[in-house]
């Protein structure tokens, strides 16, 4: 999962970002050793064959960050991230082998890891530089992050009846609207539900988890088509599709250039290509990266600016750097229904805050209340509660 612009921040003469590498491969121990080893940011604070060695490390080693195999011995990734969320909170990077059966590492992911990247392997592939410095650099960006036991739990069902729908910097104030009622920018002047046509989300860092408690909520028969961007690696997005798919009702599948969207249906933007909707179909374009992104959510916020108006809705979920936060503020200013993720569930908050700095939020939600302003926000109901 590609979390932030290539390169990284720089070690800026600190101490090295300590990685605790869990692998029960002997040769595959050593090969990542050698690429961590090789990075100035990095070094090598442990080496565990299994998930209960692992957890027995951690105390002592102290890491900055996990690399984490999926198919150990024992217990597995999941229950190893799992437990470590649970005990030691600490960043952990999925390094998977076989790009094709995600179940796992996105049920890891789900579970609390911030990232997926591809496992080197083998010096002999001809991508061996790209793939060790992508896994480099990304240890090194996920060992910034401030990760917490429970992301979403008792504090956002609290969240739900505080203040979450403050007003974004530059927006009319509004009240936050009681359990049940839609905000003013929801409501027509003759005091009927707007109607929209179609919903956009955009995640990075710690997205696979929001989405999938997003569409997880979402009904047969949801009235729109959903639009997904999820910065992620390229070989990763065809089984982040299905992955998705597993967790929910609604059928999912990558985008492909012509497309009509179809009610009810979701499309998640293919590896390294943006997505776009123009003229009522899907398009597809390898024009270079956005935000460092490609796909970006930039770009696709942008388009449904410009192809659905005020009839849009965005969503921009947690994530690192800024894609998408002026996408969203595109749409808002053509009058399209625009929410944030609240800084109280987001994993990173950098990519909603800076909507919500711009002014491109209508308001600001926690996740767990997400799905269900979408859902009344596409009510069959002809007037406002």
């Amino acid at each position: 999962m590609n979390g932030a612009a290539n390169g990284g921040p720089p070690n800026n003469g600190h101490r090295r970002i300590r990685v605790l590498v869990v692998e029960d491969s002997p040769v595959i121990q050593q090969l990542l050793s050698h690429v961590i080893s090789a990075d100035p940011r990095l070094e090598v604070a442990g080496i565990a064959s299994s998930g209960e060695q692992a957890l027995r490390m951690i105390e002592r080693t102290a890491p900055d960050v996990v690399s984490l195999d999926i198919r150990l011995p024992g217990i597995d990734g999941f229950e190893v991230t799992s437990r470590i969320m649970r005990q030691t909170p600490l960043p952990i990077v999925v390094v998977a082998s076989d790009v094709r059966d995600l179940d796992i590492p996105m049920r890891a992911l789900q579970a609390g890891a911030l990232a997926v990247v591809e496992k080197p392997g083998s010096m002999a592939r001809a991508d061996y530089q790209t793939v060790a410095h992508h896994l480099c650099t990304q240890l090194v960006i996920m060992s910034q992050v401030k990760v917490i036991r429970h992301r979403i739990g008792a504090r956002s069902a609290k969240s739900a009846a505080g203040p979450a729908a403050r007003p974004a910097a530059g927006a009319p104030a509004e009240t936050p609207s009681p359990e049940g009622r839609l905000p003013e920018a929801a409501v027509a002047s003759d005091g009927r539900l707007r109607r929209f046509r179609a919903v956009g989300l955009v995640a990075s860092t710690g997205g696979p988890a929001a989405l999938a408690k997003i569409l997880k909520e979402l009904p047969v028969g949801f009235p729109l088509p959903v639009f997904v961007v999820q910065h992620m690696g390229a070989p990763f997005m065809a089984g982040f599709a299905n992955w998705l798919g597993t967790v929910s009702v609604l059928p999912v599948m990558l985008g492909e250039a012509g497309m009509s969207p179809r009610p009810g249906t979701v499309y998640v933007a293919p590896g390294d290509r943006h997505m776009l909707v123009e003229g009522g179909a899907i398009r597809l374009s390898a024009e270079p990266m956005v935000c460092g992104q490609r796909p970006s959510g930039e770009v696709l916020f942008q388009s449904m600016a410009r192809g659905y108006g005020a009839s849009g809705i965005g969503v921009l979920l947690t994530g690192m750097g800024e894609d998408g936060g002026r996408g969203l503020v595109d749409m808002h200013r053509v009058g399209a229904y625009t929410i944030a993720e609240h800084a109280s569930t987001a994993v990173i908050h950098s990519m909603p805050g800076t909507a919500v700095r711009l002014g491109g939020a209508v308001e600001e939600l926690p996740l767990d209340r997400v799905a269900g302003r979408l859902l009344q926000l596409t009510s069959d109901d002809k007037m406002a509660s």
